[in-house]
C-alpha cells in the first residue's frame, strides 16, 4: 500500500513539474460552444510565460427579440501531456449584457451580469501556426437573466503569431 501511494505521489509530481514549453505568445481565432446562446465567441490569448497565459473571449447573440454580449478573461495554467498535446487549467469571469426588445432603448428588462468561470481543456499545437482545442468551462452568474450554473464544452482554432 505504502509504496503504491509513493508511487502515485511520484508520477503527480513529475505530471505537475512538466510545464509547456512551447506555447505562443499570441493566438486569435474563434471558440464554438452553447452557453445560453452566448457560448461562441471570438478569443484571443496572450502568454505570460512559458506555462501560462491569459485568454479574453468576446460572445454575442442577436436573436429576434434580444440582443446580448459577453466579456470573458481567463487566467490559465498549461501543462505539456505529449509531444504536442497540452492540457490547461484555469479561472476567471467576466460581464454581460441581455438587452431584450431592441424596438425599445432603456427598457426596464434589460439586464448586466457579472460571473465567475472555471475552465480544463486540451489542445493540439500543430507545425503550422494552428491551435485546436476542446474544454469545458462551468460558470456561475449572479443576475436574474444568468442566475445558476452552466456547462459549456466548445471546440477552439486560433491563429497563433
Amino acid at each position: 500500500m505504502n509504496r503504491t501511494f509513493l508511487v502515485l505521489i511520484a508520477v503527480l509530481g513529475c505530471s505537475l513539474t512538466a510545464f509547456s514549453q512551447g506555447i505562443s505568445d499570441n493566438a486569435i481565432g474563434i471558440r464554438v460552444g452553447d452557453n445560453d446562446g452566448l457560448g461562441t465567441e471570438i478569443n484571443y490569448q496572450r502568454a505570460l510565460s512559458e506555462n501560462n497565459r491569459l485568454e479574453f473571449g468576446l460572445g454575442w447573440n442577436d436573436g429576434n427579440k434580444n440582443a446580448a454580449y459577453k466579456l470573458t478573461a481567463l487566467y490559465q495554467w498549461v501543462f505539456v501531456l505529449d509531444g504536442n498535446f497540452n492540457w490547461y487549467v484555469g479561472a476567471g469571469g467576466g460581464i454581460g449584457q441581455v438587452v431584450f426588445d431592441n424596438d425599445f432603448p432603456g427598457n426596464p428588462d434589460d439586464e448586466t451580469f457579472f460571473f465567475g468561470a472555471g475552465d480544463i481543456g486540451i489542445e493540439y499545437d500543430f507545425e503550422i501556426p494552428l491551435l485546436i482545442s476542446l474544454d469545458f468551462r462551468p460558470e456561475i452568474g449572479f443576475g436574474d437573466f444568468k442566475s445558476d450554473l452552466d456547462f459549456d464544452i466548445a471546440l477552439g482554432l486560433r491563429y497563433q503569431f
